[in-house]
């Protein structure tokens, strides 16, 4: 299956991002990606009124990515941002395209590093996956990449590969920490790993200088079941388009058994 991980810089106008994401699923598919996976936050960055911007799963923004997955025929994978039953919102990924129809609302709240991601956001408490062309795919984000135990509840969902939008916080040590944990989740799982950040508002800033919300430091890489990188973005919008073969996570398994081994 090829995936293209569209790495792109949100502003806080839901249409200016919206018409970046369509933009994004057109250039996927004249590479015959099969999924397109967009960051967290693709709606409308952090730091921006969510509950004033915040959409059900059936209002203009979500209708907007379903148009171009039915469009270009590819699953479309993009986070966004709907209301909560108690006043806040959820952090939402829309999942849409052949098949497909889906949402994963964001478990692991970002209430770290000075930033408290739960004043705003309710909790999602469901592990979803998805069928994509006959592969099973995980969603996760951003903050989830620090809790290993959910990428392995989407392999023993059957998932070959996850799916990680991000808008990961810029700070010290922070891109370290990324490029760390990337690679350790798709390992300790033994699946293939999309991870796909925000690039950075400005190109210029200093990524080990904080900043108050989490707009993300870009470096979207597709991670293989081994833990080796198969590809990476640097810190500015752009696309990255890569083959994942679920043979190849079969062959891992099976070598670093670390699912069958689990004591605990």
């Amino acid at each position: 299956m090829r995936i293209a991980l569209c790495q792109m810089t949100a502003s806080t106008d839901p249409k200016e991002n919206l018409a970046i994401v369509q933009d994004q699923v057109r250039r996927a598919a004249r590479e015959e990606a099969r999924l397109a996976v967009l960051p967290e936050a693709a709606m409308v960055r952090f730091g921006a009124a969510l509950g004033q911007v915040a959409e059900p799963l059936d209002g203009p923004w979500a209708e907007g990515v379903r148009a171009v997955a039915r469009e270009t025929g590819v699953t479309v994978v993009a986070g966004m941002f709907t209301p909560a039953d108690d006043g806040r919102v959820t952090n939402t990924l829309l999942a849409t395209g052949p098949g497909v129809e889906e949402f994963y609302d964001k478990i692991h709240l970002y209430d770290a590093f000075g930033f408290r991601e739960s004043d705003a956001v309710a909790p999602g408490k469901r592990v979803v996956t998805i069928d994509v062309d006959g592969v099973g795919v995980g969603l996760a984000t951003c903050y989830d990449l620090r809790f290993p135990e959910l990428f392995r509840a989407h392999a023993d969902a059957g998932a070959t590969v996850s799916v990680l939008p991000a808008a990961w916080a810029a700070g010290p040590g922070k891109r370290a920490q990324w490029d760390l944990l990337v690679r350790a989740r798709a390992l300790d799982a033994t699946v293939w790993l999309a991870a796909v950040n925000q690039a950075a508002p400005d190109p210029q800033a200093d990524p080990e200088a904080p900043t108050k919300a989490p707009t993300g430091v870009g470096h979207s890489a597709l991670i293989g079941p081994d833990g080796t990188v198969r590809g990476q973005l640097g810190d500015r919008p752009d696309l990255l388009v890569g083959d994942v073969d679920t043979e190849e996570t079969a062959r891992v398994r099976r070598a670093v058994a670390v699912l069958d081994n689990r004591s605990l």
